[in-house]
């Protein structure tokens, strides 16, 4: 799975250097542009979710935090 991500990365990456040559020239290499960037953006946050510990994460969100009320910061 990461290598399949790392592989969409530097795909993407290939597309964005030859688009970026044509950006300019018309609104559909533009658009496409900007859609390809937001691909590699998305392809990115999930390497970067794999590399987390997923069970580590889960006990935080179990764990009850202590929120801090008004009245806290008028306390001495």
């Amino acid at each position: 799975m990461k290598k399949e991500l790392i592989q969409s990365i530097k795909e993407k990456e290939l597309q964005l250097k030859k688009l970026k040559e044509h950006i300019d020239k018309s609104s559909v290499c533009s658009e496409l542009y900007n859609k390809v960037v937001l691909e590699k953006a998305i392809l990115k946050k999930e390497l970067e979710n794999l590399g987390r510990n997923s069970v580590l994460d889960a006990v935080k969100n179990l764990l009850p935090r202590k929120k801090t009320l008004i009245c806290d910061y008028f306390k001495k």
